[in-house]
């Protein structure tokens, strides 16, 4: 379950729902190639707190991917758009594999 995210600031503060954060993940993801996040209500997590961000989510993957190699690249597209979009400093981005197709 994702929680709104919610930044202050000196004018007044800023609601993410979660939905939004959530379409963000998958989106996010969904631009490596050969990738897809399966179940994407139930399968995508983001856990903020002070300004520091956890994701988690599942993937399905195409057929003939090199496995490892697509999941660093959902890593490392996940954090870096988070992380740009939310203003959060994203520590770790886990995938877990879960069809191949």
């Amino acid at each position: 379950m994702i929680e709104p995210l919610v930044l202050a600031g000196p004018e007044g503060s800023i609601t993410v729902a979660p939905a939004a954060l959530t379409r963000l993940v998958v989106r996010a993801a969904q631009t490596v190639a050969g990738a897809s996040v399966r179940r994407p209500r139930r399968s995508v997590a983001l856990t903020q707190a002070n300004g520091r961000a956890s994701v988690s989510l599942e993937l399905a993957v195409s057929h003939g991917a090199v496995v490892p190699a697509l999941a660093h690249a959902v890593q490392e597209r996940v954090a870096q758009v988070v992380g740009t979009a939310c203003g959060l400093e994203v520590e770790r981005v886990d995938v877990s594999v879960e069809e191949i197709g």
